[in-house]
């Protein structure tokens, strides 16, 4: 249980799942079992876990999941087909509601993305099903010691992939305006390979990983392409997933081979400032909003203001920081919308300005919010030249 209270706030109802729990955060935090298939998880109110799998998984569920129970679900596969008076294969809401009703249990909450013919399924066989809004369980967005540990292990590897990025930039060449490295152009691709490889051999998988030069970073999802100009910000946004504990990490960093101009220097120290700003107002009981607020002033009170130009967004448009855990995006949020932190939340800092003409300059850390105040996870420098 990694000393896992069974303690559970009350609850209206038991807790149903039906999902792989690959894909499932929820269904993963609360069984530490991993399957490709979907598999059926029931938590009553009680706070016994029980899981329904396959003769595929029973045998490693049994031995491998955090659970009071395992039973087979072809045993009540066969057990509907003999009620049955055709020989058609019963639905697995047929099956799921033989499990159930063997629990006595005919009232369930179900995730937001329950899905849609299970749920009908169910309810015409009887069951009510009630769905809960995310996060399906809050607990999640406090980490206990052993997350926390983990979290820590994927960040360092991600300062290593980040340090082996920024040294193959740092070694390029400038050859008229352009980065190269061995006689061809340094690409985005080239530079996204480098993390990429770096963070497999440490037992990490990034996807979707940013490299994004000049006007490219000023759509902060703009995963970036092609070569890689001198005297702009390039802007690498990287957030990989441990493979063996499933745990992610999330951090930025904003650099440019060759001289940056002073506006774009500007850019860069008030962006460090919007970090300091929060670091200092993070802590348990903390209003996300004033945080972002605070940020937002700061901004504007520089000489960088936010709306739009030419029909798109420039400035800072976008939240300071979200939760990082299981999922790369997860409670609390620390954006425009009021949301308390609390003590053992693990969240990013990442403020951000882009302007056509300029580039964009998003620098991100991931801290851990204490008591009276919080700690920095994240130790990678955060110079801009490189």
């Amino acid at each position: 249980m990694h000393g896992e209270s069974r303690t559970r706030a009350a609850r209206p109802s038991a807790i149903l799942i039906i999902d792989s729990p690959e894909k499932n955060a929820d269904l993963y935090y609360r069984t530490h079992f991993l399957a490709p298939d979907p598999i059926v998880f029931v938590e009553t109110k009680e706070g016994r876990r029980l899981l329904l799998a396959s003769d595929l998984e029973f045998g490693r569920a049994r031995s491998q999941a955090d659970v009071d129970r395992v039973a087979r679900y072809a045993l009540y596969a066969r057990r509907v087909a003999r009620l049955r008076k055709d020989k058609r294969r019963p639905e697995a809401s047929e099956v799921v509601a033989a499990f159930l009703s063997d629990l006595r249990l005919r009232r369930l909450a179900v995730p937001a993305r329950f899905p849609l013919r299970l749920a009908d399924g169910l309810r015409a066989l009887g069951v009510r099903l009630e769905t809960r809004p995310d996060p399906l369980f809050p607990d999640r967005a406090v980490k206990r010691p052993f997350e926390i540990a983990a979290i820590r292990e994927v960040v360092r590897s991600t300062e290593e992939a980040l340090g082996a990025a920024v040294a193959a930039i740092r070694r390029a060449r400038i050859r008229r305006g352009r980065l190269v490295s061995r006689g061809s152009p340094l690409t985005a691709e080239d530079v996204r390979g480098i993390l990429h490889r770096a963070l497999f051999d440490r037992g990490c998988i990034a996807e979707r990983t940013i490299v994004a030069g000049g006007n490219q970073g000023v759509d902060p999802h703009d995963e970036g392409s092609g070569p890689l100009l001198a005297n702009a910000p390039i802007i690498m946004d990287v957030f990989p997933r441990s493979v063996r504990t499933r745990y992610h990490a999330d951090m930025t960093r904003t650099v440019v081979r060759g001289r940056a101009s002073p506006r774009l220097r500007a850019m860069h120290a008030a962006v460090r400032e919007g970090q300091e700003i929060a670091f200092a107002r993070i802590r348990d009981g903390a209003d996300g909003k004033a945080i972002h607020e605070a940020i937002q002033s700061h901004f504007r009170s520089e000489g960088f203001r936010t709306g739009k130009r030419g029909g798109r967004m420039e400035g800072f448009f976008h939240g300071t920081g979200h939760g990082v855990g299981l999922e790369l995006h997860e409670a609390p949020s620390i954006s425009g919308f009021p949301c308390v932190l609390r003590a053992g939340n693990v969240v990013t800092v990442e403020p951000g300005l882009y302007y056509r003409g300029l580039g964009g300059v998003r620098i991100e850390d991931m801290v851990l919010v204490t008591r009276r105040g919080c700690e920095n996870l994240t130790g990678f420098p955060k110079d801009l030249e490189v």
